[in-house]
C-alpha cells in the first residue's frame, strides 16, 4: 500500500464547503461518565460482528468481563448514508447519541478532518499499538492512530462465476471485453470503482491530477455507453452473480469468501492492476458519554484470539498481528486464506486512494454521479 498523497491540512476544510462545520475536538467533548455508567453504544455495518446472543460470543465475553453493557445497532448501510444521518448534530458540536461509530477510511478521513472524532488514549488502547498489521499503519490521514481503529480490512478485486464465463484478469478485460458486454456490475463506492479506473489509464490512486482524474472518468463513460456495465451496484452484487445474472463483477474479498461457501464456482482475482485494500474503522464521535468504554471494547478486539474469532465468522482481512496462530484453535481451513490472511505478495499489489480536499470532493462526485446516473 501507498501512503503519499494529500496531507490531514488539505482535509480540514469545511466539508462541501458548510459554514461552521468545522470543530475543535478539544472544545465539543462531554464528560466521560464511563466509571459510573458501564454502558456503551455502538454503529456498526450489517453481518459485521459474530452471533451476539451467544453466549461465547465476543460480545457477551466483552460484557462478561468488563461489566460494560453494549447496545449494539447495525445501522451503518452506507458511508454517505451515515453522514448525512449525523451530519448537521456534529457540524454543530451536538450528540449524536452514540459512542462509537464505525465507517469506511474515506469517510472516517473526512470526518476526522473536520473535527468530529475524539482522539484515542494510548494508553488505553495499547494492543492497538502493539498488534495492529503493518499495511495498515502510517495512514495518510491519521499516521499516528490518534483517531481510529481498523475494525476488519477487505481487498477490492475481480469475482467471476467460473461456470458462466472464462477467466477475467485485469479491470480493462472487465469493462471492454466483448463476451462481457451487459454481463457486469462494478461497485457504486467512487473511490472502489475509481481507483481502478485511474489504474487502466496509468495513474497512481495514491497520488493523481485532475488531468488523469478526467482521463479515467472518460474511461468509465466509454465503458458505460457501450454498454458494458449493467449496473452499479453494493453488495447485492454477489447474489447476481451466483445467479448467473451477471458473469464477472467488481468485489469485496469478504462477500466472495462467504459466497464460496454455497457456490465454489465464485472465484475471486487479482487484477493485473494490483488490488484496493481499504478499512473500516472504530472511531469515538465527539460529545461521546462512554469514551473509556469505547477504548475497552477496541483494547478487547484487539487481542488476537477474540480478533480471530471475530474473522472467522466475518471472512474479512483480519487487522491484528497474531490473530493467524490463533486461528490454527478455531480454524485451520481459514489460516491460509489470502482474503483473511493475505500475504506479503498479495498486499504488495494494493493501493489507496488518494484523501480528497472540499474542492475535489464536490467536482469529483459531480463527475462520478454524471456517470453512473446516482
Amino acid at each position: 500500500m501507498a501512503f503519499v498523497g494529500a496531507s490531514l491540512a488539505a482535509l480540514k476544510l469545511p466539508f462541501f464547503a458548510t459554514s461552521g462545520a468545522q470543530q475543535d475536538p478539544a472544545q465539543c467533548r462531554a464528560t466521560d461518565s464511563s466509571a459510573s455508567d458501564r454502558n456503551l453504544v455502538v454503529s456498526n455495518w450489517p453481518a459485521y460482528i459474530d452471533p451476539k446472543k451467544k453466549s461465547t460470543s465476543t460480545l457477551q465475553v466483552f460484557e462478561d468481563r468488563t461489566g460494560i453493557s453494549v447496545s449494539y445497532t447495525d445501522d451503518v448501510n452506507d458511508n454517505a448514508e451515515f453522514y448525512a444521518k449525523v451530519k448537521n448534530q456534529l457540524a454543530s458540536c451536538q450528540p449524536i447519541n452514540r459512542d462509537m461509530i464505525i465507517l469506511t477510511d474515506w469517510m472516517a478521513a473526512r470526518m476526522i478532518g473536520l473535527g468530529w472524532i475524539q482522539p484515542l488514549d494510548a494508553a488505553k488502547v495499547p494492543n492497538l499499538h502493539k498488534n495492529l498489521i503493518e499495511p495498515l499503519r502510517n495512514r495518510q490521514w491519521d499516521p499516528k492512530l490518534q483517531y481510529h481503529a481498523p475494525w476488519q480490512s477487505g481487498l477490492t478485486g475481480i469475482a467471476y462465476n467460473a461456470s458462466k464465463t472464462q477467466h477475467v484478469g485485469s479491470f480493462e478485460e472487465l469493462i471492454t471485453r466483448s463476451d462481457l458486454k451487459g454481463r457486469i456490475t462494478l461497485l457504486s463506492e467512487m473511490r472502489d470503482t475509481m481507483g481502478f479506473m485511474l489504474k487502466v489509464v496509468g495513474a497512481n490512486p495514491s497520488k493523481f491530477t485532475s488531468a488523469q482524474w478526467g482521463n479515467a472518468i472518460d474511461k468509465l463513460q466509454g465503458a458505460v455507453d457501450a454498454g458494458q456495465v449493467r449496473a452499479f451496484t453494493g453488495n447485492e452484487y454477489i447474489q447476481d452473480l451466483a445467479a448467473g445474472n451477471i458473469v464477472a463483477c467488481e468485489a469485496w474479498s469478504g462477500d466472495v469468501i462467504q459466497a464460496q461457501f454455497d457456490n465454489p464456482d465464485i472465484k475471486f482475482v487479482t487484477p493485473e492492476e494490483g488490488l484496493s485494500l481499504w478499512s473500516d474503522n472504530m472511531m469515538v464521535p465527539n460529545l461521546a458519554q462512554h469514551q473509556s468504554n469505547a477504548e475497552a471494547w477496541i483494547n478487547y478486539y484487539y487481542e488476537p484470539e477474540v480478533a480471530a474469532k471475530l474473522a472467522a465468522w466475518v471472512n474479512y482481512i483480519c487487522p491484528v498481528e497474531g490473530a493467524r496462530q490463533e486461528m490454527e484453535k478455531i480454524d485451520p481451513s481459514l489460516v491460509d486464506n489470502q482474503l483473511i490472511f493475505p500475504d506479503e505478495k498479495t498486499l504488495s499489489v494494493a493501493f489507496d486512494f488518494m484523501p480528497l480536499d472540499d474542492r475535489q470532493t464536490v467536482e469529483y462526485e459531480r463527475d462520478w454521479s454524471d456517470v453512473t446516473g446516482g
